[in-house]
């Protein structure tokens, strides 16, 4: 399934090379467009079941299934269809309207989470939606992403006390490429 999954992400023409500044700020010669990939059905099903089979090997008991806004949301929404957990959404900004929520769906104290992501670069993003959780009493029991980029998000957030857990690293998307060519 991984190897399908990586095949996929160049099928889709997910990779691309040029000047990107992502949203850590750094700046990169290539760019990686998971939202690309997620938008095609049979790759965001792929995705889920590779996610619930990580979190399965791993023996990972999660109640919920969480995503920060935008690129995870319909990541987490294919693993809650796939688990049959509860979604939560996590917002960048509170809401300035309504409620002024900054998490939408139902979050209670000692709620197991399993946190959803894109792309990791530094992972600040997904950090930042791990407090917001956390402050609302829920225990992130995991961070998953599709790809993690290498450069320095597994460090950061096992350096809050989280761990990451990679579907592909970018590594693999080169030595693929490689065997390609």
């Amino acid at each position: 399934m991984k190897e399908e999954l990586i095949s996929m992400i160049f099928e889709e023409g997910c990779i691309k090379f040029g000047h990107f500044i992502l949203t850590s700020g750094k700046e990169s010669n290539y760019y990686i467009d998971i939202k690309k990939l997620i938008t095609n059905p049979k790759a965001l099903k792929l995705i889920a079941e590779l996610m619930k089979s990580e979190a399965e090997k791993r023996r990972i008991e999660f109640d919920k299934v969480a995503g920060p806004e935008l690129g995870a949301v319909p990541i987490a929404t294919a693993l809650a269809l796939e688990t049959e957990k509860p979604l939560l959404i996590v917002r960048k900004k509170k809401k300035e309207h309504g409620t002024g929520k900054q998490i939408e769906g139902d979050v209670k104290a000692g709620d197991k989470v399993l946190l959803v992501e894109d792309v990791t670069t530094t992972g600040g993003s997904v950090l930042r939606a791990a407090k917001i959780l956390e402050k609302e009493g829920a225990k992130v029991v995991g961070i998953m992403v599709v790809v993690d980029r290498e450069e320095g998000a597994k460090e950061n957030i096992e350096k809050e006390g989280y761990t990451l857990i990679p579907l592909v690293r970018v590594r693999e998307l080169f030595e693929y490429k490689e065997k390609q060519n």
